[in-house]
Formats: structure tokens, sequence, C-alpha cells
């Protein structure tokens, strides 16, 4: 994945799902709640789903937007629930598994069935954990998962993917990292920040700040920042400080001589609109599938807390940004597709190396 280091070109819109659902008080009138059946636009949804996760509650199995019919749907257990939740402005859902209920089984199955090239993760529309697993892995490792996902009954499904989970990083245009072996990685820009004393920064993948110290805006050529830090496996997150005088708009390249103005950073939720720009495949768009995702790339390199996509990616965007109109979302991290076939893509929150770095949107 490409990015160009002059302006921010990536991100993706959320607002965690993951997390569970606070049903009480939050849910009063006085919580600026839409009226119950009201259409809701993406904006408006996320904020709702912001208050409504704000806590965890037993009565909680998760929520998504589904943009045809423009309202948040919610997930839950008990009647109880459901009429805070339809008070609330958002339409509730009767399903058979909590969220915690399914978080449980997530990490029961991360720890006992870990198996490379493999993710796991909380599919809310399904009400339960898919384990999904890539083309590297054989027929008895696949059979393992699967014995595995069958102690649990209908809480668990293992599918398969037709493509191979990769961090996508390769040679090519856009940030360069110059590797030690004489060698030229390119990764896409992720956003521009500044820390309090108004230092700029720009953020990329971790598994690109981990290959190098050096970069530049061209292969070989001069320098234009150092990396500061960087955290990969277990996230995938790094920041470089600009050491070159080079202009660092807060904008992400839309690939068609435009720039979206980014403004601030936000979290997703599932069934989120979102777009994710680099500059091997320029801008693409598509829709938030799952919190807290964790996938296992290989080589022990595991990656936890990710958002799953459907917006394509190939190999070169790797750290750009994903965002949903002036909103910072994400970092690409990778995925097991590409954008002739398709595929899923992750990306890392945003919200983590910003406040891990203790920098913002600037």
């Amino acid at each position: 994945m490409t990015h160009r280091y002059a302006s921010v070109r990536r991100s993706v819109a959320a607002v965690g799902t993951g997390a569970a659902i606070l049903l009480a008080a939050l849910l009063s009138p006085s919580a600026g709640a839409a009226p119950a059946g009201a259409a809701l636009s993406s904006a408006q949804a996320g904020g709702l789903a912001h208050r409504l996760t704000s806590a965890e509650a037993g009565g909680a199995a998760g929520a998504y937007y589904d943009a045809t019919a423009r309202k948040l749907v919610v997930n839950v257990v008990d009647g109880a629930a459901a009429d805070r939740v339809r008070r609330a402005g958002a339409e509730p859902r009767t399903v058979k598994y909590s969220q915690a209920q399914l978080e449980s089984v997530r990490t029961a199955l991360r720890n006992t069935a870990k198996t490379p090239h493999t993710s796991w993760a909380v599919d809310v529309r399904a009400n339960k954990v898919v384990v999904t697993a890539d083309q590297k892995v054989g027929p008895a490792a696949f059979e393992k998962l699967q014995q595995a996902a069958s102690a649990y009954g209908d809480k668990a499904e293992v599918r398969r993917t037709a493509g191979t989970f990769r961090q996508y990083i390769r040679g090519g245009d856009a940030v360069y990292a110059n590797l030690q072996n004489g060698e030229v990685g390119r990764c896409s820009l992720g956003f521009n920040v500044v820390d309090s004393f108004g230092t700029p920064y720009f953020l990329t993948a971790g598994h690109c700040t981990d290959a190098t110290a050096s970069w530049s805006d061209s292969p070989l050529g001069g320098e234009i920042g150092t990396t500061a830090g960087g955290s990969f496996p277990y996230d995938d997150f790094g920041i470089v400080r600009y050491t070159a005088p080079v202009d660092h708009p807060s904008e992400v390249n839309l690939y068609d001589g435009s720039a979206q103005p980014i403004h601030y950073a936000a979290d997703a939720y599932v069934g989120q609109h979102v777009f994710r720009s680099g500059s091997s495949t320029g801008l693409r768009d598509g829709e938030v599938l799952a919190l807290d995702v964790s996938v296992d790339y290989g080589e022990g390199n595991v990656v936890h807390g990710l958002v799953a996509t459907n917006a394509c990616a190939a190999p070169g965007d790797s750290g750009g940004p994903f965002f949903a109109g002036d909103a910072a979302l994400g970092l690409t991290s990778g995925g097991d597709g590409d954008c002739v076939t398709g595929g899923t893509t992750f990306f890392q929150p945003v919200t983590e190396p910003l406040a891990v770095y203790g920098v913002h949107i600037g």
C-alpha cells in the first residue's frame, strides 16, 4: 500500500460494537434519544452507538447500522433491554447469546485453537463467533479448527477464505522505508499528527515502522522522517517524526485531484460506510463487518483489536488511512484479497496510537 507524505491519505469510520452496550440510564430522554423508528444517518447512528456502548450490560449483544433501513440495530437478549433500546431511538433485535458469552467463546478459541493464518471475530449479525482460515491452513489444521468450534455448538462457526492473510507492504512509490539490507519497502502514510509542542509526525502501520528507522518520499531519496515508535505484533501502528521541512496538511488524498480534510478521530461501528486511501489502489470504500478482530498473519505475527471491512486494498496500501467524512478511523493493516478479487481488509483503530503517543490529528 502506498501513501504520499504531504497529505494524510486514509482512514475509516468506526464505532466499536465489540463492546457490550449500556442499556440503562443512557437511554432516558435526557440522553438525546431519537424518536423510536426515526430514520438515522450514519453519523447519527454512530453517535447513538457511542452512547449505548459506553458501558457493559448483561442484556447487550452487539449492534450494527442497517444502511438500507437507515437504523441502528441493537442485539438484546431480554424484553426489558428491548424496551430501553426502542426508547433510545434504536431498533432492538432479540438474539440467543449476549456479547459477553460470545466474547468468552472467542477468547477460548483464540487461546486453545491457535493456528497461523486465521482470524477470530464476533459476527454481530449472525450472533456467533466466526473463525476464518485462509488457504495456507491445510486440511488437517482446518479439521482441528472445526472440532474445536464444534464444542461451542451454534455459538461458533469455521469458514474458509479464498485468499491469504498478509500485511500489505511492497517495493514501489509513496512513503518509502529505506531498509538496512539496501532494499526499499513501500507503505502508505496514514494521518499527519502533532504533539502538544506542535512537533509534526505521521502515523502508519507498525509492521512498516518495524522494518526501518529512515523514511523518504522517493526510492532511496533524501530522508523526510525517522521512526519514533511502533507496536507490532499484537498491535499494528507506528509513528514517524518529520525531519525535513515538508508540508503536512491534515487531509486524505482522494486520488481525483482533491483531498478530504481530517479534523478528528472516531471509533467505528458495524455497518458503517467507510473509505480508505492508498497509493496502490487509490480511493476505495466499503462497509465495516466486525470489530475487535484478531488476525494471525503467520510467523508469530498475531494482531488483536482490528476492524474488518470489505473495502479492498493491496500490497503497498499498508498504513494508509481509513476514514468517514472528516473523521480519522484507522490505519490499514492487511487482508486476504486485492481490488481485483475483493476480500477482507483489516485496519488498526487510530484512537489507540493517538493515546499511546500523546498526539492529535492536525
